[in-house]
């Protein structure tokens, strides 16, 4: 089963398409300005390629709403608690960019909002009530973002 957040980038990403197809909006960057926007794309799957890789080498879930089986603390979650969110963000900052188009920039904030508010403390909890201190003390040493 796939996880809700690819998902819904998917369909942020498919808005972002729709944006640039119908040329909604002023477009405010050309090429090769545009061109830009590959860098948080490629920061971003970047991200969510090393946070799947450990997972994988944790032997965890990565459904978003499973009950948690391991804290995973290492390659990217030792510098972010959420780097997959992260990694779905920057990819979608840069699809905006890419895309040219000031409308473009509402997917990005749109998956932020999702995240911010409902993913990430569902998941704060779900760990909370799984790993207790341990988790309590990631808390405090990693920050939720960047």
């Amino acid at each position: 089963m796939l996880s809700l957040p690819p998902v819904h980038v998917l369909l942020l990403v498919i808005l972002i398409k729709a944006i640039f197809l119908a040329g909604f909006g002023p477009q405010v960057l050309d090429r090769p300005e545009v061109l830009w926007g590959l860098v948080p794309l490629i920061a971003g799957l970047w991200l969510l390629v090393s946070a799947r890789l450990a997972f994988l080498r944790s032997k965890t879930t990565i459904m978003t709403f499973d009950r948690p089986e391991k804290l995973v603390t290492s390659g990217p979650f030792a510098f972010t608690r959420n780097p997959m969110y992260l990694g779905f963000l920057l990819l979608l900052i840069g699809a905006a960019v890419l895309a040219g188009y000031a409308a473009g920039i509402v997917a990005p904030l749109m998956f932020f909002v999702l995240a911010r508010f409902w993913y990430i403390p569902f998941e704060e909890r779900a760990a909370e009530e799984a790993f207790g201190s341990e988790y309590a003390a990631y808390k405090a040493r990693t920050r939720r973002w960047i």
